[in-house]
């Protein structure tokens, strides 16, 4: 059975900086974390099954009906559940991308096919994907940006993608979890694009914004009525818990918190971007909150051993050893990790 591995694994490596994690440098927001206490104080009574409160922040929040949200137990229950619904037979999937789609797909006998974006494109996809996406195809995702890359698609590709998924009927998985952290990312967002019955699923969380992975809370956007009701026939009653539902709500207003985050995770991104091109390595043009770069083979063995943790991407399908992808985290650790790697000798790593 093949094993599938994530970063932020701090419970298999205690007392790490972890930057394999791409968490919101700011933490979790203290009324996130307030209105979580407060739901804790409710546990006695099962939570909501229809989630009312949160959806309607939902809606508001995003400007869509609440008739087109569905919220899962964090992001990674709502492919599962899209894919128990859909049950596809054949799938595309670009390569490298997250994982959980693959698993999922698998777990209900879909054929997969990947689409391999090259290292001469710079990991971008081009327009030869959309002759991939054939009649006989029941399901793409698309990841924008793209984990662990953290790299955009072209918009105008984007379009057409979209596009020839409709043509085709074929279910189009957008996971735009970290479009959140693109200044541009709403314009981006297949939600404009939306029309009614679309087969488009887009894929969001609260887990990376709001640094709250441990309470697992996510949500779809779907104009399709009828796929939705299939996913929720197939999901476990009270799914998400008091806790969770409440900290969403108090998340949702938390704007003032989103912009801080977003100028200091822009700020610092150029900062460790400069740092490690300096060190020789091959860094990407992340837009998300993480920067995907190349480095030496051994990297990530010599940085743990000195605690620190980065997310070695090898074992992503299209990645070879030496792609690694790395949080942006607060001013102090970012300048760790740079003397961390300085000391180990990172120098003259890759080829220009």
């Amino acid at each position: 059975m093949k094993k599938y591995v994530h970063g932020g694994d701090v419970y298999r490596n205690p007392s790490v900086l972890d930057f394999s994690a791409n968490i919101n440098p700011l933490g979790t927001p203290s009324s996130v974390l307030q209105a979580a206490a407060e739901g804790l104080q409710l546990i006695a009574h099962y939570p909501d099954a229809h989630q009312e409160k949160l959806k309607e922040a939902l809606s508001q929040y995003e400007e869509v009906p609440t008739d087109w949200l569905i919220c899962g137990n964090g992001a990674a229950e709502l492919i599962f559940l899209l894919a128990q619904a859909l049950q596809p037979k054949k799938a595309l999937l670009p390569a490298p991308t997250f994982a959980e789609y693959e698993q999922a797909l698998r777990s209900v006998g879909c054929e997969i096919c990947y689409e391999f974006l090259k290292e001469e494109n710079g990991f971008v996809p081009q327009e030869s994907i959309l002759e991939r996406l054939t009649e006989d195809m029941d399901f793409f995702v698309l990841c924008n940006p793209n984990n662990p890359t953290g790299l955009l698609v072209e918009q105008g590709l984007a379009d057409r993608i979209l596009e020839t998924c409709r043509t085709n009927h074929i279910c189009l998985l957008a996971d735009e979890c970290f479009l959140d952290f693109v200044d541009e990312g709403e314009a981006l967002s297949f939600k404009n694009k939306l029309i009614s019955g679309d087969t488009v699923f887009l894929l969001k969380a609260f887990t990376k914004r709001y640094a709250m992975a441990g309470l697992r809370l996510g949500y779809g956007i779907c104009p399709d009525r009828a796929l939705l009701d299939a996913m929720e026939f197939r999901v476990q009653p009270w799914n998400i818990s008091i806790p969770a539902q409440m900290a969403g709500i108090a998340a949702l207003k938390e704007e003032q918190y989103v912009r801080r985050s977003m100028d200091l995770i822009s700020k610092e991104k150029e900062y460790l971007r400069k740092e490690l091109q300096d060190l020789g390595c091959l860094v990407y043009d992340s837009r998300a909150n993480y920067l995907f770069f190349k480095g030496e083979s051994d990297l990530g063995q010599k940085l743990l051993k000195e605690k620190i943790m980065i997310r070695d991407c090898s074992n992503y399908p299209g990645l070879s050893e030496g792609y690694y992808r790395i949080a942006v985290k607060l001013p102090d650790e970012n300048r760790k990790l740079v003397e961390t790697m300085k000391r180990v000798g990172c120098g003259n790593i890759c080829e220009r």
